[in-house]
Order: C-alpha cells, then structure tokens, then sequence
C-alpha cells in the first residue's frame, strides 16, 4: 500500500512511503530537504518492519529543531501502523 505525509519542521517537505501487508517498508522517498542524506535513510531503511524503524528514529533532532526527517519517519510510519 502506497502512503504520503506531509512533514511538520523539516526542510522536506513529503514522504512517499509503500508497505507491505506484513508492515515491512518496501520504499521510501523524501520530497525536498537534504537529498543525499535522505536518500541514504530510505535506502537503509527499506526491508526493515515498521516498529524497528521507529524504535530507531523517533526522537532524532535537527540542530535546533524538535524533529528531523528520520524523526518525520518515525511519525509517518506510526500514522501508517495505526491504519494496519
């Protein structure tokens, strides 16, 4: 299933995100902010299940900021748990 979130206080500015019905991440794609870094998450995250990431990301921080894009992962892949 195919699912899109608009981020909150990060220079991106969409995640695109598909996932499998035994909520592992087949794809992820950022749209704006960092490219290579965000390219480099989605490709590290792909394969993984859902709560792993989550466990992994969530809380991140971006220099002065209270979230980051991996932090917007998390909450993205939390949203997608909640309509599993």
């Amino acid at each position: 299933m195919t699912y899109r979130y608009k981020t909150k206080g990060t220079c991106s500015q969409l995640i695109e995100l598909e996932i499998d019905d035994d909520q592992t991440i087949k794809k992820v794609a950022f749209v704006g902010g960092c490219n290579g870094n965000l390219q480099g998450i989605s490709k590290l995250v792909c394969g993984q299940k859902i709560d792993d990431v989550i466990k992994k990301l969530e809380g991140i921080k971006c220099g002065f900021r209270q979230t980051s894009c991996p932090d917007q992962l998390a909450q993205a892949l939390k949203q997608v748990k909640e309509s599993f």
